[in-house]
C-alpha cells in the first residue's frame, strides 16, 4: 500500500518543524524562525547545493501544490486566531496616540519601501508590494521580546500594543486594497472608491448581524456544547464566513477575521480561542514551513545588496517614524523612541502580503526571499533595538541643542488636547456610528427588496398591485430602522447641552440632522424609483409613506429601541460577566502558594499590609510571614514588613503574575521553594451547619480560627476574597487557607 505524498509530506513538514523548533526554543530565538529554517532544510534547495553524495539523505518535500493547500489554511487560521484576539471594542479605545503612530509608521513606510524598489529599478508592483511589507511590524516578535526583556506593563509597552492592534486592521485592509489596485490599475480612482465603499459596507453589515445573531444564538445553546461542540461550531462558522467572503469577491483571510472578532465579542470567545488554539498552531507551522521552502539561498546571495539596503531602511525608517508618530500623538521624547524603536522590525503579516503578490501573479519570484530575508534579519535585532532603546534616547538627548531638548520634553504636555473629546465631538461621533450602521442595514435592506421581493411580488401577482406590495413590505422592514436613522442620539444629554447652549452654532446641529433624512429618504426614494418610474405614483407613494411614519413613529421608536438594547447587550456580554463574575471556576483549581524575600532596600518595609493593600490591588492573600524562627501565620491587617520577611503568598497564576511583576519593582525575589506550611481546604455549608444565614463578619472564622476565607462557589458563579457582609447560604462551597491542624478543627465545628 503507498501512502498519499499529501501525508508523507505533512509527516516531513511536522517532524522537521519540531526537532528545529526545540533546538531553537534551547537557544531562546523565536519559534517562527524555526519553522522557516525547517523549511528551507526540506525544500529541496538545499540538497541541491550539496554533494550529491550529502544531498541524497536529505529529505524533501515531493508536491509543492498539496503544500500550498496547508499554508491557505494555515493563513485562515492565523486570521481567525488574530480575531479572536482582536476587540473592536479595545480599537475603539486605544486613543489618539496609537492611531496617529500606527498611520504616520504605515504611510512613511509604504513610500519608503515603494521609493526604494523604484530606485532599484523594480517594476511598479514590485515596489509596491515590498512598501506594504515594510510598514507592519510583528506583533510576535514584539511580544516574545517584551516578556524576555520583562517589560510589559510600562507606559511605552502599552502605546506600542496600541499601535499593533491598529496596524492588524490595518493590514487587514491591505489585504483587500492590493488585489484592487492590481486589479484596476488602469483606473485607480473609481475602481479603488468602490472597492473600499464595498469592503466598508460588508465589514459593518456582517458585524451587526453576527453581534446581533450569534451571542443569542450561542446562549439558547450553550447548555448542549461541550469543548468538542465548541470547536466543530466555531471551525464551522470561520469556514462559513471564509466561502461568503470569497463568494463577495474579498480573501478568506478577511472572512476568517471578521468571524473571529465577532466571537471574540460573545462570551464564549475567550473559551473558542482556547480550544482553536491547538489547530491555529499546528496549521500555523505548516505556513511558517511553507514561508522557508520558498527561500532559495541562490536568490539570498544574488541580492544581497538589496537585501541590506532594505534591512537597514526597516530599521532605521521605522524606528525614526514610529518614534515621531508617538511624538506628534502628545508623548514625550522617551516614551517616543522607546516605542519607536519597539516597531523596527518586520513579520507574519509580510509574509502573508508576500504570498498575496505570488498568488496575484504580479510580483517577482526574488520579492518573496528578499522579505523572509529582511524579516528574519529584523527578528534578530529587535530585541536589542528594544533592550538598548533607553540608552539611545539617553545618548541624543544630550546632544540635543537645550531648547529643543525642553521643547521635545515638554511637547506631550502641550498637546493633551489632541486626545481631548468635547462635547462637540461627543455628538459627532455618536452620530456618525448611528448614520453608519443604520444606513448600512437600510442598504442591506435596499439590495435584498431590488433582488429578492420585488422580483417575487412581480413573478406572483404583477402589475401596480404587485409593485405597491413589494414596496410596501420593503418600507414596512425598513421602518424601525429608518426611525433609528432620524431620531436616535437626537434627545441625549450631550446633544441637548449644545442645543440649548446660546453660544453654540445650531447649524451644525441642524446639518446633521439634514444629513441623516437625506440618506434616509434617498434610500426609500431608491427602493420606490426601482419600481415607480412615473412622477405622479411616486409622490403619491411618498406621500403615504410620510403619513403613515408620521402615525406609526412611537411604535417604530419602541422597535428600534428593542433593536438597539439587544445589540448593545450582546456586544458588551462578555465584559459584563467578567464584571459580575469575579473569578472563573477554575480559579480555585488553580490557586497555589509561593513565597517571596522581602530586600531590606524594598520601600515596603515598614509598612502594614492594610496600607499595601495586596488583597485589594492582585486579589491575592498573605497567608504567612516568616520572620526568623518565627511563623506568623493568617496575620492581619496591622502586621508590619520587615526586613528579610519571607511572605507566603496565595492566588491564581494569574493573581500571582500580576503580583510578582508589580512585587519586583518592589525588590522582592522569588527564594528557593520550601515547603508550605499552611494548607487550603474546602467544606459544604449544610442545613444545619452554624454559618448558614450568617455575614461572613459576624462567624469570627479569622479572629477564633485563625483561618483565611479566600472563596466561595455558589451555583455556577465564584466569590472571590468575600467580604465581611457577604452572608452564607446552603451549598456554598467555601474555600479557607490555615495551618492544617486549625483547617481541621474549623472543619470540624462547622459539620458538627
Amino acid at each position: 500500500m503507498e501512502l498519499s505524498p499529501l501525508i508523507t509530506d505533512l509527516a516531513l513538514i511536522l517532524i522537521a518543524a519540531g526537532v528545529i523548533t526545540l533546538i531553537f526554543k534551547r537557544f531562546k530565538q523565536p519559534l517562527v524562525l524555526g519553522y522557516i529554517v525547517a523549511g528551507l532544510l526540506i525544500s529541496g534547495y538545499l540538497a541541491a547545493y550539496l554533494p550529491d553524495s550529502i544531498g541524497q539523505y536529505i529529505p524533501s518535500i515531493s508536491d509543492s501544490e498539496n503544500i500550498s493547500v496547508w499554508a491557505d489554511i494555515g493563513v485562515i487560521f492565523l486570521l481567525f486566531g488574530l480575531g479572536l484576539e482582536f476587540s473592536f471594542k479595545k480599537l475603539m479605545k486605544v486613543g489618539g496616540t496609537a492611531s496617529i503612530t500606527a498611520v504616520t509608521e504605515v504611510i512613511s513606510m509604504l513610500v519608503v519601501g515603494f521609493a526604494i524598489g523604484y530606485l532599484m529599478g523594480w517594476n511598479t508592483m514590485d515596489s509596491l508590494f515590498l512598501g506594504s511589507m515594510l510598514a507592519l511590524s510583528s506583533t510576535t516578535i514584539i511580544i516574545k521580546a517584551f516578556e524576555d526583556l520583562k517589560l510589559r506593563g510600562q507606559k511605552f509597552t502599552n502605546v506600542v500594543f496600541g499601535v499593533l492592534i491598529v496596524e492588524d486592521l490595518i493590514a487587514i485592509l491591505m489585504m483587500v486594497l492590493l488585489p484592487a489596485v492590481v486589479l484596476a490599475h488602469a483606473s485607480l480612482g473609481v475602481e479603488l472608491l468602490e472597492s473600499i465603499a464595498k469592503m466598508v459596507f460588508f465589514l459593518v453589515l456582517w458585524f451587526i448581524a453576527g453581534i446581533f445573531i450569534l451571542p443569542t444564538v450561542f446562549k439558547y445553546i450553550r447548555k448542549y456544547m461541550n469543548d468538542e461542540m465548541l470547536l466543530i461550531i466555531g471551525i464551522g462558522l470561520c469556514l462559513g464566513m471564509v466561502v461568503l467572503s470569497v463568494k463577495t469577491g474579498f480573501s478568506s483571510a478577511l472572512g476568517a477575521f471578521i468571524m473571529g472578532s465577532i466571537l471574540a465579542e460573545t462570551i464564549d470567545g475567550e473559551k473558542i480561542e482556547h480550544v482553536t488554539k491547538p489547530i491555529k498552531d499546528l496549521f500555523g507551522a505548516v505556513f511558517f514551513v511553507s514561508v522557508g521552502m520558498m527561500l532559495d539561498p541562490q536568490v539570498l546571495f544574488d541580492y544581497a545588496g538589496p537585501i541590506v539596503i532594505i534591512t537597514i531602511a526597516t530599521i532605521l525608517g521605522k524606528a525614526f517614524f514610529s518614534s515621531f508618530g508617538v511624538l506628534i500623538s502628545g508623548q514625550n521624547l522617551k516614551v517616543s523612541m522607546q516605542s519607536g524603536f519597539s516597531l523596527a522590525q518586520i513579520g507574519e503579516f509580510a509574509f502573508i502580503i508576500a504570498a498575496l503578490g505570488l498568488s496575484l501573479g504580479v510580483t517577482s519570484d526574488f520579492l518573496y526571499p528578499v522579505v523572509i530575508a529582511v524579516s528574519v534579519i529584523t527578528t534578530f535585532t529587535s530585541p536589542y533595538m528594544i533592550k538598548y532603546s533607553g540608552n539611545a534616547y539617553e545618548a541624543f538627548n544630550k546632544i540635543l541643542p537645550a531648547r529643543l531638548r525642553d521643547f521635545l520634553n515638554n511637547y506631550g504636555s502641550g498637546s493633551k488636547t489632541l486626545n481631548k473629546d468635547n462635547t462637540w465631538k461627543k455628538v459627532l461621533k455618536s452620530n456618525i456610528f448611528v448614520i453608519l450602521i443604520y444606513g448600512v442595514i437600510l442598504v442591506a435592506i435596499a439590495i435584498l427588496s431590488v433582488t429578492y421581493i420585488s422580483p417575487f411580488f412581480q413573478e406572483n401577482i404583477g402589475g401596480w398591485q404587485g409593485s405597491l406590495i413589494s414596496v410596501g413590505v420593503t418600507v414596512l422592514i425598513m421602518a424601525p430602522f429608518l426611525s433609528a436613522l432620524l431620531m436616535s442620539k437626537l434627545k441625549t444629554k450631550n446633544f441637548q447641552t449644545l442645543w440649548n447652549d446660546p453660544n453654540f452654532k445650531k447649524g451644525y446641529l441642524i446639518s446633521l440632522m439634514l444629513v441623516r433624512f437625506l440618506i434616509a429618504a434617498l434610500i426609500v426614494a431608491y427602493v420606490i424609483f426601482m419600481e415607480y418610474t412615473s412622477k405622479a405614483g411616486l409622490i403619491a407613494i411618498l406621500v403615504i409613506f410620510v403619513i403613515a411614519f408620521t402615525l406609526w413613529s412611537k411604535t417604530l421608536q419602541k422597535q428600534y429601541t428593542m433593536f438597539e438594547e439587544r445589540f448593545l447587550k450582546n456586544l458588551n456580554e462578555r465584559s459584563e460577566s467578567k464584571l459580575k463574575k469575579e473569578a472563573d471556576v477554575s480559579d480555585l483549581e488553580n490557586i497555589h502558594m509561593d513565597t517571596f524575600d522581602i530586600d531590606p532596600d524594598s520601600p515596603i518595609v515598614g509598612k502594614t499590609l492594610a496600607e499595601l493593600e495586596f488583597r485589594q490591588k492582585y486579589g491575592v492573600n498573605i497567608v504567612s510571614i516568616i520572620r526568623g524562627d518565627q511563623r506568623y501565620n493568617i496575620p492581619g491587617g496591622n502586621m508590619r514588613l520587615s526586613a528579610w520577611d519571607k511572605v507566603v503568598v496565595l492566588g491564581t497564576d494569574e493573581q500571582m503574575s500580576a503580583f510578582q511583576t508589580e512585587i519586583e519593582d518592589h525588590s522582592i525575589t522569588p527564594p528557593e521553594k520550601e515547603e508550605d506550611e499552611v494548607v487550603l481546604q474546602q467544606f459544604v455549608v449544610e442545613e444545619n451547619s452554624p454559618l448558614l444565614g450568617q455575614q461572613l463578619c459576624n462567624c469570627t472564622i479569622r479572629d477564633k480560627s485563625e483561618c483565611l476565607v479566600i472563596g466561595v462557589e455558589r451555583d455556577d458563579d465564584v466569590i472571590m476574597n468575600p467580604d465581611g457582609r457577604f452572608t452564607f447560604k446552603e451549598g456554598d462551597v467555601v474555600s479557607v487557607v490555615g495551618e492544617t491542624e486549625k483547617v481541621r478543627a474549623l472543619c470540624c465545628v462547622i459539620s458538627e
